[in-house]
């Protein structure tokens, strides 16, 4: 166990100090760093608790999904019938479930076989799952009843949430913020944290819109005063502006293209009036599509919807087939911009409300630095002294490793790019302790071999190798609970996961090739006739 070779021990040293010196960047300024290559530059991020920032918690509007699965749900039975020719009455939804009762019974076996086809597996066509989102059935007399299942449901949320999930990372990254922490927390709620944000109100507005973006042509064929007083067209309903005070306008329920189809939106200023304005421009699609409604109502005037919200109404005065435009609507430069970042990162598939929020100021994230930095530095003193008196030389060595170790833990982490939270310092400090106490469980297997007479290089030889196994042992369950704690652990909770499962590696590989090295080698130049432990 004490022989190693050459190449074996030039191999542990590079590591040990190629892991070590990944520690640099993160004691170096950031403008003396960005002249450096770019793979020097990576180092580790201060957490939410280290450097201030913004913490919400954002929960999916379930009873929105809920609604736009229904109504797409009637809207395609609508399509169905319509398509396939057959008679109907009573279409209507009834809590989760669409029903409809079908004219002619001759056609009630035809009306089944087409309308189950909008029913499709849990998870995708070559899931292989026997669970359907849909189950349709016959209430007899002609009455046919499309339910949205429980299991389809759940399913659906959870696409919704990851999909939020994705357009607040865009929305967050637009910002320019560092590490953001964006995750799924429970089955319908999204955790947000920013460190170092410092203007939490525009993330939060942000967060809040769900930018679903349409543009539709408006309805002439009555004032939307006349339309407000009594029943608007069956295709039509009234939106409000967004002006102050806001205005009617009775507009067409026929989306004639959606915000999904934007390839792109950049904040810029009208070239007449130079006030702020959002360019857009359309995939190929939606520059088709667009170009024909604009050849087809010339002269009539078309509206853009944001959230409900009709930000504009313009007059079509020529046909734009060269599918971009602007968007303006008395805008502040800050306005336009946000609303770009919006349109580029897409709408969310139902609106997020804030259930949860939190700031933390800059002046307290310094305190907990200062207040992890004392505790790192208290728990490091004692374990040194402690080692050092207990066992003297080799009580050095195992400092000496030691040092090495979190030299190490912070290296990867920095190579990572890790998120550093005071839980993440806490694992580290606690990773001292377990990487001292592989060096006890090492020293006095060899203390018990020399008190049964061998000789300084067979006690030492027999400390390491009998010792391996307790210390797998004792390490590994310590792995799996810091498993465990990443696998259902939230936030804060992964931190210290991360950092004791990565130090209890580290430990690992000092324990039995750096210890052991130096111990080696020791051995090497002084040829010892007793063991001074």
């Amino acid at each position: 166990m004490l022989h190693f070779s050459r190449w074996k021990a030039l191999a542990i040293v590079f590591v040990s100090a190629f892991l070590c010196l990944l520690t640099v960047p993160n004691f170096i300024p950031s403008q003396a760093l960005q002249s450096m290559p770019s793979f020097l530059q990576r180092k580790m991020v201060l957490g939410l608790d280290l450097q201030g920032g913004s913490h919400i918690l954002l929960e999916v509007d379930v009873k929105a999904l809920q609604k736009e699965k229904t109504e797409n749900l009637r809207d395609d039975v609508r399509r169905v019938m319509r398509d396939a020719r057959i008679g109907y009455t009573g279409l209507s939804i009834q809590g989760l479930t669409v029903q409809l009762r079908i004219r002619e019974p001759k056609d009630i076996p035809e009306a089944l076989r087409k309308l189950r086809e909008l029913s499709s597996p849990i998870g995708g066509v070559f899931s292989g799952s026997s669970l359907r989102d849909i189950d349709v059935s016959d209430a007899s007399g002609g009455l046919i009843q499309l339910a949205v299942t429980e299991p389809g449901l759940r399913d659906r949320i959870r696409r919704a949430v990851d999909q939020s999930i994705e357009i607040v990372r865009r929305r967050v990254d637009e910002l320019g913020t560092v590490e953001p922490l964006i995750q799924r927390q429970g089955a319908d709620r999204v955790l947000v944290q920013v460190p170092g944000l410092q203007d939490p109100a525009r993330l939060k507005e942000l967060l809040g819109k769900t930018a679903k973006l349409t543009f539709r042509m408006v309805d002439l064929t009555m004032p939307p005063q006349q339309a407000m007083e009594g029943r608007p067209p069956a295709e039509s309903e009234v939106l409000m502006s967004s002006d102050r005070p806001p205005q009617p306008y009775l507009i067409e329920k026929r989306v004639v293209v959606s915000g999904e189809e934007l390839t792109d939106s950049q904040p810029g200023f009208d070239s007449r009036t130079n006030e702020p304005v959002v360019n857009f421009r359309f995939n190929n699609a939606g520059a088709r599509r667009f170009a024909t409604a604009t050849q087809e109502n010339v002269g009539r005037p078309f509206a853009i919807i944001l959230d409900n919200e009709v930000i504009s109404a313009p007059v079509i005065r020529e046909p734009i087939i060269s599918g971009a435009g602007q968007i303006s609507g008395s805008f502040t430069v800050q306005a336009a911009n946000d609303l770009s970042i919006l349109l580029r990162a897409g709408a969310l598939p139902a609106p997020l409300t804030i259930i949860e929020e939190r700031t933390v100021g800059a002046g307290l994230g310094q305190d907990s630095i200062e207040a992890g930095i004392r505790a790192a530095y208290l728990g490091t003193v004692l374990v040194v002294v402690f080692m050092f008196a207990t066992y003297g030389l080799f009580g050095l060595f195992a400092n000496i490793a030691v040092a090495v170790n979190v030299g190490m833990i912070i290296g990867i982490l920095s190579l990572l790019q890790a998120t550093l939270t005071m839980p993440g310092i806490a694992g580290i400090v606690l990773t001292v302790g377990i990487a001292v106490d592989s060096n006890v469980l090492i020293y006095e297997r060899i203390r018990e071999e020399v008190r049964a007479g061998r000789s300084p290089i067979a006690a030492l030889d027999a400390g390491f190798t009998q010792a391996l196994r307790t210390i797998l042992d004792s390490n590994i369950t310590t792995f799996i609970a810091a498993a465990v704690l990443f696998y259902i652990g939230t936030g804060a909770v992964k931190g210290f996961a991360v950092t004791l499962g990565i130090g209890i590696l580290t430990t690992l590989f000092t324990a039995f090739t750096m210890t052991r090295l130096i111990v080696a080698t020791w051995v090497w130049w002084w040829r010892p006739t007793r063991i001074p432990m």
